[in-house]
């Protein structure tokens, strides 16, 4: 009932080693959850990131997904990670959540990136501002 709609979900991401962030965001999923299968048939997504650990809303205690908090949106296309990228995509991936180490292997884990397209920085009750890829 609901193919071809949009479908949100939470999945682990990692930008790299803690000492290697790069900015693009990677991911371990399965084709047998339903985003990753949907992303295989079309691989434009976008990934929302709250000002978590920022200075207004932890000095201010206010919850993070408040609209008062900064957060960032990427836009892109979903591309499964090519084998030249692989080590980095693990080491990014599990460095960052060791825990994925442990997953049930019959599920057919792999990696995706996401190759950004557009970023936009919204902060105090919708004011967005375009970040270019080079900023």
């Amino acid at each position: 009932q609901i193919q071809g709609m949009p479908y949100g979900n939470c999945l682990l991401v990692s930008d790299g080693p803690i000492n290697n962030s790069t900015g693009i965001p990677f991911f371990y999923v399965t084709p047998k959850d339903n985003t990753v299968a949907d992303l295989l048939k079309n691989p434009v997504a976008s990934l929302t990131l709250p000002e978590a650990d920022g200075n207004f809303c932890r000095k201010n205690v206010i919850d993070p997904e408040d609209p008062r908090c900064t957060r960032l949106t990427l836009t892109g296309q979903m591309v499964t990670v090519p084998p030249e990228e692989m080590e980095f995509a693990k080491q990014a991936m599990f460095s960052r959540h060791p825990v994925i180490r442990k997953w049930p292997r019959n599920y057919e884990w792999f990696f995706m990136k996401m190759n950004i397209e557009h970023i936009w920085l919204q902060s105090w009750y919708g004011e967005v501002s375009i970040i270019t890829a080079e900023e």
